[in-house]
């Protein structure tokens, strides 16, 4: 194998793709990446078993053929060669190294066999649909905050995406909760996504699909099946494993008779509850909302270190009400308002409270009260 690739594309390839590699691994293999010389074009892979990102770009092509490499150790290589430098790569299949040369810089590197290199074998995907990047893109964002890390409840260490809404009016729905906080966003259903199943996207393949996301202009084309799902953007391919188990049915802690509304400004409010938590416990993190006729008082107690209070004008007219909410979750959800005004609709000290843009946006947010 003998080929003549750009040190900028190629970097660029890499970083998409050396991510997806382990920095500790039991199994060799599952630390190289995947190299692929043929008819000018060199395509470059990457698994860690669940996940699969392959990238293809353009090269001079002396001599095809494929080679596995050190993931992490050829990107780094890669990214201390000079920039505008034309890398020669030449594996010697004989030797099993692959030789990386740059202007004056000589490296060597020990390869394995291409024949080891495991295969994320994606079978028939039922379903396919194009989406607008800046669209998943907002998907992900307004709720990956949200996704479990808890092991133990595996079935919440993802996205759940689905088809939802009625017949006139049906979404493409993305949900996380991690059972504090719940976060919904919708979007117009794709023509292509009807009868799509309902499928839990991992936490890993979420992050690496919205670090792929760089033009928010792209088109995203969407395949999937029951097991598996795979995300194409531009010359990136990636396939990944889907979580299997069932997501619990969200819709029942969503309230639907929360009376009580409040409007306030967002960025005073998240300044506000910022302000006041400096005073919390890493243990606590409790912020207190005092509510009367229009004014809200948050308030921090910590036996430990002292208190603190702020007041805000907002817009509250009904029975007065003290709440609690962990600062740091009600911190995430105010980040993910995107207009300027928040609204939320509550019913008790001990009962959720829903969040949402007065825009609405088709997103909502549910937080569940602490104790205070």
């Amino acid at each position: 194998m003998k080929v003549t690739v750009e040190r900028a594309q190629l970097l660029k390839s890499l970083s998409h793709v050396h991510r997806v590699v382990e920095r500790r691994n039991t199994i060799p293999i599952l630390g190289n990446v995947l190299i692929r010389a043929d008819k000018s074009r060199l395509s470059l892979k990457a698994t860690d078993l669940d996940l699969e990102v392959t990238e293809t770009l353009a090269a001079e092509t002396g001599t095809g053929g494929s080679i596995t490499v050190p993931a992490h150790m050829f990107y780094d290589i890669v990214r201390k060669l000079p920039d505008g430098s034309q890398i020669v790569l030449e594996g010697d299949g004989d030797r099993s190294v692959l030789a990386i040369r740059a202007g004056r810089s000589r490296f060597t590197l020990q390869t394995l066999p291409e024949s080891d290199f495991p295969d994320l074998a994606a079978g028939d995907m039922t379903h396919s649909f194009t989406l607008a990047a800046a669209d998943m893109k907002r998907l992900i964002d307004r709720t990956q905050f949200a996704i479990s890390t808890e092991e133990t409840r595996y079935y919440l260490n993802g996205i759940y995406l689905h088809a939802a809404g009625s017949a006139k009016q049906a979404t493409l729905r993305a949900v996380a909760t991690d059972g504090h906080r719940l976060a919904q966003v919708d979007l117009p259903l794709p023509k292509s996504a009807e009868g799509m199943p309902g499928v839990i996207v991992p936490r890993k393949t979420v992050g690496e699909v919205q670090r792929l996301i760089e033009d928010n202009e792209a088109e995203l084309k969407i395949e999937l099946s029951q097991g598996k799902i795979r995300f194409t953007i531009g010359d990136v391919v990636l396939t990944s494993k889907l979580i299997d188990g069932t997501f619990p049915d969200y819709g029942r802690v969503i309230p639907q008779n929360n009376d009580k509304e409040l409007i306030v400004d967002k960025k005073d409010f998240e300044a506000a509850v910022d302000r006041v938590s400096t005073i919390s416990s890493e243990r606590g993190r409790a912020v207190k909302l005092a509510l009367s006729a229009g004014k809200l008082i948050l308030s921090v107690t910590n036996p430990d270190s002292g208190s603190a209070t702020e007041e805000l004008e907002v817009e509250y007219a009904s029975d007065p009400l003290d709440i609690g909410f962990n600062s740091r979750y009600l911190l995430d959800i105010a980040a993910q308002i995107e207009g300027e005004v928040a609204v939320l609709r509550l019913a008790d000290p001990g009962s959720p409270t829903l969040v949402q843009d007065k825009d609405s946006k088709g997103a909502l947010y549910v937080l569940m009260p602490m104790r205070v």
